[in-house]
């Protein structure tokens, strides 16, 4: 058995990260009872060694990006030359290489969607067939969404993270971003903590401008903050992709319950054969078979379960790893 290359103040360093990704050392080391010194140091070597990165994610909704869901069959020998060139896309997302490795799941973002539905990929001869599902509601996930699932911090520990954390106003109208908000997107996304003062350098802007524009795209909702990670520092080594057929009536209650559960990284409803999609995670392959039949087997309404088990994530949310040093 390999040893775990981890250990609790990794764990939960991350998870506080999840809480609020750009808390300032000192308050990590407060919360996580070492020094502040020590959580800088522990986070440069976790995001040197490629086993966490801080990224900012736009929320669709708020911006009016359409967000979409594709699933590309290859052949055998080429799946992960076509799972690499789609990982290259700045318009891509959590591109994992799924079901005996011939099939690739990812998240595209954009208006513009088209020409890689209906040209790219069509043309491509390595690939058997393409299925694509918009995004219609995300009920948990991505932008917009908190941290507020297992982990191993103690609640009073949650809290004082929570504590600092804007609150994202469900209210505020969609947002239209303006060069400045793309401008700290861009840096943001490569580095979700990257300082105050780089941002306005980089933005020509002031620092009490940047901290103001911050403020305003994360309490509209516009912008938050996730942590790509390895599955190993999540503890979550056993992953899936789980598409259920749900009767109309019964969409918006099963979508809210996923929600809640423990094991959903993201689910939200979609278009397609199957009109809910969830990612999911467990310790073990035994865990994803007691949430399938305990959990979705005590959902109403489910007509339909197809799930997908994922071998490699070979781009997270803005890390791309390649096949090669993919991580699963």
């Amino acid at each position: 058995m390999t040893a775990d290359p981890f250990d609790q103040l990794d764990r939960g360093l991350l998870h506080a990260l999840h809480i609020d990704a750009r808390a300032p050392f000192r308050r990590l080391g407060d919360v996580l009872g070492v020094s502040d010194q020590t959580v800088a140091r522990r986070y440069a070597r976790l995001r040197e060694s490629g086993a966490l990165r801080v990224t900012a994610l736009s929320h669709p909704g708020r911006t009016q990006e359409v967000q979409w869901l594709l699933r590309v069959r290859a052949v055998p020998s080429a799946a992960g030359e076509v799972a690499d060139a789609l990982a290259r896309r700045p318009d891509t997302s959590w591109v994992n290489l799924c079901a005996g490795g011939t099939e690739i799941e990812c998240t595209v973002y954009g208006d513009d969607v088209g020409p890689l539905l209906l040209d790219v990929l069509p043309r491509t001869r390595q690939v058997i067939d393409v299925e694509a599902a918009e995004v219609l509601q995300v009920f948990y996930g991505g932008a917009g969404s908190p941290y507020a699932k297992a982990g191993p911090l103690r609640p009073e520990q949650i809290a004082e993270l929570q504590r600092q954390v804007p609150e994202p106003d469900p209210t505020a109208e969609v947002v239209t971003l303006d060069e400045l908000d793309r401008r700290l997107l861009d840096v943001l996304r490569s580095d979700g903590r990257a300082p105050i003062e780089r941002l306005a350098k980089v933005c020509g802007v002031s620092a009490p401008t940047v901290r103001r524009r911050l403020r305003t795209l994360v309490t509209t909702g516009v912008m938050s903050f996730d942590v790509d990670a390895d599955p190993r520092l999540q503890d979550v080594p056993a992953r899936a992709m789980l598409r259920l057929a749900v009767t109309p009536d019964r969409l918006d209650a099963t979508g809210r319950a996923l929600a809640g559960h423990t094991e959903v990284a993201f689910v939200a409803a979609t278009t397609g054969s199957t009109s809910l999609f969830a990612a999911i995670g467990s310790h073990s392959p035994d865990g994803l078979y007691r949430y399938l039949t305990t959990e979705i087997a005590g959902q109403s309404g489910v007509t339909q379960v197809n799930l997908t088990p994922v071998l490699r994530t070979v781009k997270a949310a803005s890390m791309h790893y390649g096949v090669r040093r993919s991580v699963g």
